[in-house]
């Protein structure tokens, strides 16, 4: 099974639930644009921490500006929602902007998060027979379709020497996931925390391999609609500095950023503390080696024919006034 541009561009401009958000927040970037900025986030990472600590709405407070926080599950459903306009900005893994952008999306990369992948990994059952990466041959492995642990789950395939058509591909949401991982569905998952340290923490899961043995380097990314951005390129800067201030408290409380997690997610604190200390928090812009790390990523899938075809990250990286 593989993206269909037709398919990938209707949801990008159909979906129901990025739809439904516009109405419910009476309209877009453009119908919103100097009294409301509406931020995607999944409740991990550096936007939790700010919205605890409000520093977005601080910083924004001067010129009336109401911040709106809206939840996804996943980064592919939060660039839809970012596409058709109804949120301004957002964060995902390196997976969720590269089929965006080849699906036409209007996104901007406007800064990065930088990390090892240690909180990414390829997941198997404690007494499974699966004991390296080759091993996965023939087996199924879940992921989320266009996430990061979707190409943590190629990364890994590469490196031991087998193909897409080696494994049995099972797409599955993270939640669903786990529930397929605890039952016995599938044999492998492809995961990020604070699933992953759940799955190693309730169900005694084994690492097969980890973000840094598989892929070393990895980004997270700051996206925000380009239409939004062009016109309010200031309300953008200013938030990308308040999450700044966010990852540095991040980086020196890691115990506090656990039980800021844990009270936004209802996951257990031991979870989240694992979670956290796991985590790195330092926002950067998006360097010419980021976007190269990133241009990797996109070819990995271009090749694979993932993305109906190749497409040049750079084109859409925003370059801060002033930079």
């Amino acid at each position: 099974m593989r993206f269909s541009d037709m398919s990938f561009r209707t949801r990008l401009a159909t979906s129901a639930a990025a739809l439904s958000l516009v109405l419910a927040l009476g309209g877009g970037a453009q119908a919103q644009a100097l009294k409301e900025f509406n931020v995607g986030f999944q409740k991990n990472g550096v936007l939790v921490v700010a919205r605890q600590q409000q520093l977005i709405e601080t910083a924004l407070a001067d010129e009336g500006i109401k911040v709106n926080w809206i939840e996804f599950q996943a980064g592919p459903p939060l660039l839809e929602a970012l596409n058709v306009g109804s949120i301004d900005f957002g964060t995902t893994g390196d997976a969720p902007p590269i089929f965006a952008q080849a699906a036409g999306a209007d996104l901007l990369y406007v800064a990065a998060l930088p990390a090892k992948g240690n909180n990414s990994a390829i997941l198997v059952p404690k007494d499974s027979q699966i004991k390296t990466l080759a091993d996965l041959k023939g087996h199924s492995l879940a992921f989320t379709k266009g996430s990061s642990a979707h190409n943590v789950a190629i990364a890994a395939l590469e490196k031991a020497g087998l193909t897409y058509d080696d494994i049995k591909p099972v797409y599955l949401s993270p939640a669903d996931g786990g529930a397929a991982f605890s039952s016995g569905a599938v044999d492998a998952w492809s995961i990020w925390d604070p699933f992953y340290a759940a799955a190693e923490l309730n169900y005694g899961a084994r690492v097969l391999a980890a973000g840094p043995e598989i892929l070393g380097q990895t980004n997270s990314f700051f996206l925000a609609n380009g239409t939004f951005t062009k016109a309010h390129p200031e309300i953008v800067a200013q938030a990308i500095d308040a999450l700044g201030k966010a990852g540095a408290w991040a980086n020196a409380n890691k115990d506090k950023v656990a039980e800021a997690l844990s009270e936004a997610t209802g996951v257990p604190v031991e979870t989240q503390t694992l979670t956290a200390e796991r985590g790195e928090f330092t926002v950067t812009p998006v360097t010419p080696e980021i976007v190269a790390t990133q241009q990797l990523v996109a070819d990995r899938f271009s090749k694979l024919n993932l993305i109906p075809e190749p497409i040049k990250v750079s084109d859409v990286v925003w370059s801060r006034p002033g930079s």
